[in-house]
Order: C-alpha cells, then sequence, then structure tokens
C-alpha cells in the first residue's frame, strides 16, 4: 500500500478558478508581454519603462525609495540599472548628503528615450483601458494598490479612500 498523500483533483480546479495569486501572475504575464511588445520599438522593456519614469524626479532620488516603489529589493534593483546605465540612460551617484547613500539619476539621453517610449505607452495603456469594463481600470487599480497595501510594498495613494470590507457574501446579495 502507498503512503503518497492523495490531492483531489477538484482541489486543483478551486485553485485554479478562485487563487488570487495565480490569476494575479497570469495577468501580469499578460501585461508585460503587451506592454513589452509596444515599447520595443523605444529599446525599453515594461520594467525599464517603470524605472526610468519612477527616476522622473525634481531630485535624483535614493536607491531605497525607488526599490520600495517598485516593490523590489536593493539587489534586484541594482541588476535591473545594469541594462539601463550600460546604455547611458541611467547613472549611480554618491549622495553628497550621506556617502554610504547612491542617488538614481535620470541621464538627458534617459529622458529622451522616456519621451520616445511616453507615447507609446500612452496609447497602449489606452487601448487597454478602453478593453476593460466600465469603471474597470479605476476599480482594477484600487484593487492592487490594496493588496499591495496589505502586504506592506507600496504607498497608498492619498487620495484614496478606502473602501468599507464586503461581509464575505457574494457580490449583489
Amino acid at each position: 500500500m502507498s503512503n503518497s498523500i492523495e490531492i483531489p483533483f477538484s482541489t486543483t480546479l478551486l485553485v485554479r478558478d478562485t487563487c488570487l495569486c495565480l490569476h494575479v501572475q497570469r495577468a501580469a504575464r499578460a501585461l508585460a508581454r503587451l506592454f513589452d511588445d509596444a515599447l520595443r520599438p523605444a529599446g525599453l522593456t515594461n520594467g525599464q519603462f517603470s524605472l526610468m519614469m519612477s527616476l522622473n524626479r525634481p531630485e535624483p532620488p535614493p536607491m531605497g525609495p525607488v526599490a520600495a516603489l517598485l516593490a523590489m529589493d536593493q539587489t534586484t534593483l541594482t541588476a535591473a540599472l545594469k541594462p539601463l546605465q550600460r546604455k547611458g540612460w541611467v547613472t549611480v551617484m554618491e549622495n553628497p548628503k550621506d556617502r554610504r547613500g547612491r542617488l538614481l539619476v535620470l541621464t538627458p539621453e534617459g529622458r529622451a528615450a522616456l519621451a520616445k517610449a511616453l507615447p507609446i505607452w500612452k496609447s497602449t495603456h489606452a487601448t487597454l483601458d478602453d478593453a476593460l469594463p466600465e469603471g474597470g481600470p479605476a476599480r482594477l487599480r484600487q484593487d492592487l494598490q490594496a493588496v499591495s497595501g496589505m502586504m506592506g510594498e507600496t504607498p497608498k495613494p492619498a487620495r484614496l479612500a478606502r473602501r468599507p470590507r464586503h461581509s464575505g457574501r457574494a457580490m449583489g446579495e
């Protein structure tokens, strides 16, 4: 007699149909492919676009806040910066206020690349927003920000009010 544990196939179907992590991963991969394909003519991936846009600030930001905004650790951020540094689009400089820290600087060439990519991003985003149901884009962003906020990954925008939690009953009951 075998001692192997059997998990019913019905459990597999339950996970397939209800797992938020699985659904978010699938959606993230689909969105990443969509934006990677769209941004390819500008020489950027969707991750590079987001990273460079996070550097588009009046003052060069330190690594910590950029890593937090992008929900990645500093080692991953350092690796993501390398191709942008090789292209001359981003530089990393010593923080004059704290020599142990580093500031991330979007170069003029990086700003030009970002300016080239921005209309592509806007167009792709508008097409995606139009394809979602009425109220879908804003609701989706709000729900994703709520999930990120629960995990302590992303600061909640001040302008979004917290929605009341529903009782757990099916919506519309």
